[in-house]
């Protein structure tokens, strides 16, 4: 997993500088048109297939919350959470970005509280609203709670922004393949990072499963009271899973039929060996150099098209988390006994495909981006804790359906676009022969301009020129003497 995330730095910026560069103006326009458009489709109907499914099953019903659960704490609004995304999209230093995103961070300031000798010896316990896998916070409210308050700040959060370098990256490409000659040195540069990560890529899958193994067992380890947490959530597990399996089994695939008029799971076959690294890792920017392998080695996606739509694809085609947090917010409100209307719903659709876009591709990701759900519809952020015992093995699953959705649009892709490329590349190849025949026949006017009486191109007239000065040329004197022996014959052209 180590391996993957350290590769996954230096093969997203040279695998989108080199195939938006080699690609033309026009195609690759096209191609980023259609390529956002679908992601942002099939996203929106992932949404709509769990929220149709968690109004059937109703999952919620009969659950409990824990009688210690928090009732209030720090909520960070929706407009604060689609700005961070903002920011993220143009990170203030690159190199921070590899490392860590911006994060609005919420501070609490205690004001002070009037509290008589008396209950001096009590104590006020803070609880940690910024980790909700530790459990529910605890109140010790003998004392009088002082007041509260929370004030925004500027902060930062562990892990690449995918976002900002997705952007810079893309950016970069197409200016480089503007520059024609003068930016090859760059691409040629990115062209051998990206060989070379593949390179590593390939010679780690070799013990990669030993590693799916020991990551598999150490959370089933983690786990306390299984049952205990089937018993609880049994039927929302069902309810995602089940919605998973309809979008990415049934509906992606039907999508690729639809475009291709081709069989979508000899396809689907050739993606296993990325699925299956999905499924363990969790992370669908760890799986993205194994997809971009499958893609080109099983496949036979052109290259140009999957260095542009994968990339792209793990930074805002999240299906999986979508579907997921459509379905866990309107899980939360079935538990709250929250009725929500036709309006609220439409709302938690949109929010939750906003989302899924900042939602980076890192392990269990959606629990950060879920806030923007739960706030949209006034549901208590507190309540992710309700979900979170069993978020680590729906992560791995809905994982799998994001890489499946990145792949399928990477086929898509390439047969809509097909032709666009292919007129590109004619156009190339029939610019490169004008420019070879332009040469030719310069070469050959050259030659034969000697045997053509006077008024030739200046061509002619400077080797006119040199011959008749090589005439009046003595060896045996100094250049300058040369020139003026040259000079005084008087000789005319």
């Amino acid at each position: 997993f180590s391996c993957h995330l350290f590769s996954h730095v230096p093969f997203l910026p040279s695998s989108l500088m080199s195939g938006l560069s080699a690609m033309d103006t026009r195609a690759s326009g096209r191609l980023g048109v259609l390529t956002i458009t679908y992601y942002l489709w099939t996203t929106f109907i992932a949404v709509i297939v769990g929220i149709v499914l968690v109004l059937i099953i109703h999952p919620g019903t009969g659950s409990e919350k824990d009688g210690h659960h928090a009732s209030s704490g720090p909520v960070m609004t929706s407009a604060d959470a689609l700005l961070d995304l903002i920011r993220n999209m143009i990170p203030s230093n690159l190199i921070e970005a590899t490392f860590q995103q911006y994060r609005t961070d919420l501070v609490p300031i205690v004001q002070s509280a009037n509290v008589k000798e008396s209950q001096a010896n009590y104590v006020y316990v803070m609880p940690d609203y910024h980790n909700p896998s530790l459990g529910h916070p605890v109140f010790l409210e003998i004392t009088p709670a002082p007041d509260i308050k929370y004030k925004m700040v500027p902060s930062t959060s562990k892990g690449m922004n995918v976002l900002g370098i997705v952007i810079f990256s893309a950016t970069m490409g197409l200016l480089l393949g503007k520059m024609g000659e003068r930016g090859a040195p760059l691409v040629n540069v990115c062209q051998c990072i990206n060989e070379c990560v593949m390179k590593i890529i390939n010679a780690a899958m070799w013990y990669f499963p030993f590693g799916i193994v020991f990551l598999v067992a150490g959370k089933i380890l983690d786990m306390h009271d299984p049952a205990h947490l089937g018993e609880k959530l049994g039927m929302y597990f069902i309810t995602v899973l089940s919605g998973l399996f309809v979008h990415g089994l049934i509906l992606l695939p039907l999508f690729y039929y639809f475009f291709t008029r081709k069989n979508p799971f000899p396809y689907i076959r050739g993606l296993l060996q990325a699925l299956v690294i999905a499924l363990a890792t969790s992370s669908s920017s760890a799986t993205l150099p194994i997809t971009m392998k499958c893609l080109l080695e099983n496949c036979g996606v052109d290259r140009q098209i999957a260095r542009f739509v994968l990339p792209v694809g793990a930074t805002i085609n999240m299906d999986g988390t979508a579907l997921y947090e459509a379905v866990a917010a309107i899980f939360i409100a079935q538990v709250n006994e929250y009725d929500l209307d036709f309006g609220q719903l439409v709302t938690i659709s949109i929010t939750a495909t906003a989302a899924s876009i900042g939602a980076a591709g890192i392990p269990q990701a959606g629990l950060v981006t879920m806030v923007i759900v739960l706030t949209s519809v006034g549901l208590p952020p507190a309540d992710i804790s309700l979900i979170v015992a069993i978020d680590w093995v729906l992560d791995r699953f809905r994982t799998m359906i994001n890489v499946l959705g990145d792949a399928l649009a990477a086929g898509i892709m390439a047969h809509i676009c097909k032709k666009d490329f292919e007129k590109a590349a004619a156009a190339a190849a029939a610019k490169a022969a004008k420019a070879a025949n332009a040469t030719s026949t310069d070469t050959a006017s050259a030659d034969t301009a000697p045997a053509n009486n006077g008024g030739g191109p200046q061509r002619v007239r400077m080797r006119r020129i040199i011959s008749i000065c090589s005439g009046y040329m003595n060896p045996l004197k100094t250049s300058q003497e040369n020139v003026c022996l040259f000079l005084n014959h008087n000789i005319e052209y």
